[in-house]
């Protein structure tokens, strides 16, 4: 119907576009926990879609609808910020975040996440420019949050 609106903790979609039950919405947020919990685990659409009983095809288009982004872009970014967090500490080399976060290779590392903060992972550590302190705890995830090329885009042009 026009005019109504499903909200959701990660944005407001028009309601022909929202999941098709509410046990979908429930399984597609058990799946985004469940990637926030286990971001450094080995873990995949058909693992994550094998857990709530769904089909890969279909947690994948129901997480995008629902997140704007795909289950396996979202454990990226997750394992990225936490990268972002062990690099700031620097009691870490930078092969040690690598495999802490959850990557098995290090060059898939450091492009990854080259292509969301726009540095490599040793130029990130080594700049003090990057670093979060005299920022409120509160306000600290939402600026270090890793933003891809795409998004920043479009931000600058509205």
């Amino acid at each position: 119907m026009p005019g109504r609106w499903f909200c959701d903790n990660a944005r407001m979609t028009a309601a022909g576009s929202r999941p098709e039950s509410r046990d979908d919405l429930i399984a597609i947020r058990r799946v985004r926990d469940r990637i926030d919990r286990e971001y450094a685990s080995p873990l995949s659409v058909e693992l994550l879609a094998r857990g709530v009983h769904m089909s890969a095809g279909h947690l994948s288009r129901e997480f995008r609808r629902v997140y704007g982004e795909s289950p396996y872009s979202y454990l990226m970014t997750r394992r990225i910020e936490r990268a972002m967090t062990l690099l700031r500490r620097g009691d870490l080399s930078v092969t040690e975040v690598c495999f802490t976060v959850g990557f098995s290779s290090l060059g898939t590392f450091s492009t990854r996440f080259s292509e969301l903060v726009g540095v490599a992972p040793s130029v990130y550590r080594d700049d003090p420019s990057r670093s979060v302190s005299g920022i409120p705890p509160c306000m600290a995830k939402q600026v270090t949050r890793p933003v891809r090329n795409r998004e920043v885009g479009d931000a600058t042009e509205t």
